[in-house]
């Protein structure tokens, strides 16, 4: 038989109230070379896990105050574990409490009595897992990327730091740490999931920024791609007949909304002196001779 042992600083987490359970995993898993470290209740266990992050948790459904569902989902909120895989240990096996255990946030779950090689085989491939998932998220974080996974049904796994970043940005007002996408995204999300073929994108704007959403499908596998740029002047499509080019539309366009040079330069990542010069070929292409004219023509082009 496969013997199951932990690397090197893996931690693992046991929540139950009973003693001879608590003895029994804590006897294999020490033995199979993890740390181990215990609570008897859900409360001390939301205390322990503000102080150190283990590898997993085998959480016990049934406990005295908050049960092992609602702790899981608390556990779920917060920022610095939620990407740690919970295990329920439980003797309840009708479908509604397998069912609400997934719900809350577990991976897995074990029936009682407890089989030490069972749990030690499932412990060792969830913590696997969650590494290999760990190490694609920080290797897309390496390279800057915004992306949220998510399962089949919408519910996100993960995020990248920049997505994050930038979802607090456009939904100020929608922060919620127990969530890793705001209201707004998540009724989005549900409705493209919902529909058939490809869904439209989401753009939000926010003082001169447009964060765009866009949902990628892969069989059953889903992510949330955004990307952040500035907002394009809808006026400006209407000066095709001027044969602007595309950098002189967007000058023009910044223009109009009475951004100076440096603000222009600064927004299309261009010097202050690299705008003017495009102002002037833009001046000589509308027959306009000062920055007021050439605004003006925007918005008369835009009404």
């Amino acid at each position: 038989m496969k013997t199951w042992t932990a690397l090197d600083g893996d931690v693992a987490l046991i929540v139950d109230d009973v003693p001879e359970n608590l003895s029994l995993l804590s006897d294999a898993l020490s033995e199979a070379g993890y740390s181990v470290l215990v609570a008897t209740d859900g409360h001390s266990a939301l205390e322990r896990l503000q102080r150190v992050v283990p590898d997993i948790i085998l959480l016990d459904a049934v406990m005295p105050g908050i049960d092992g569902f609602e702790t899981c989902r608390r556990i779920k909120q917060m920022e610095d574990v939620r990407h740690v895989p919970v295990m329920f240990m439980t003797g309840l096996t009708e479908t509604e409490h397998v069912v609400r255990g997934f719900e809350s946030g577990g991976l897995d779950y074990v029936t009682k009595p407890i089989e030490p090689a069972e749990v030690l085989a499932r412990v060792a491939t969830h913590i696997r897992n969650a590494r290999l998932l760990a190490q694609a998220a920080h290797a897309i974080d390496a390279v800057s990327h915004a992306a949220v996974a998510l399962r089949g049904d919408g519910m996100p796994l993960w995020r990248t730091k920049q997505a994050g970043e930038w979802l607090a940005q456009f939904f100020p007002d929608e922060a919620d740490p127990a969530a890793m996408l705001p209201p707004a995204v998540r009724a989005w999300l549900q409705e493209a999931l919902a529909g058939s073929g490809t869904p439209d994108g989401l753009v939000v704007e926010r003082e001169g920024m447009a964060l765009h959403l866009t949902l990628s499908r892969r069989r059953h596998e889903l992510l949330l791609l955004l990307e952040a740029k500035p907002v394009e002047p809808a006026a400006a499509a209407a000066l095709e007949r001027y044969q602007l080019t595309p950098r002189e539309t967007d000058v023009l366009g910044w223009v109009a909304k009475g951004k100076t040079n440096r603000d222009i330069g600064e927004i299309l990542g261009m010097s202050p002196r690299t705008v003017n010069k495009h102002l002037e070929h833009i001046f000589v292409k509308l027959g306009v001779e000062t920055r007021a004219a050439a605004a003006a023509l925007v918005a008369r082009r835009g009404d």
